[in-house]
């Protein structure tokens, strides 16, 4: 079992800030968060952006690294200018 932490205003669109997640083998953050689906479809678009600081239990990590069974995964939203980085860019 894996736990996602979406802090700050990041939330599913269900409105959530705690996931459990099973895992059943080793897998990115990435990878694991396309899993979640159209829960989290929009936390792909803010890590494509770099406007997500992810870390694994309480680690900085990427959407690269890897997640095990047991981990706690935090993400935090920004824009890099102390903003909240909420939602994807328009541009």
């Amino acid at each position: 079992m894996v736990t996602i932490v979406l802090t700050g205003q990041l939330q599913t669109i269900d409105g959530e800030r705690d996931l459990a997640c099973e895992l059943d083998q080793s897998l990115s953050i990435r990878q694991l968060i396309q899993r979640q689906g159209i829960q989290l479809r929009h936390i792909l678009q803010l890590l494509r952006e770099k406007k997500v600081l992810v870390t694994i239990n309480k680690k900085i990590a990427s959407d690269d690294s890897m997640v095990h069974d047991g981990d706690t995964i935090r993400l935090i939203g920004h824009d890099g200018m102390g903003g909240s980085g909420l939602g994807p860019s328009h541009s």
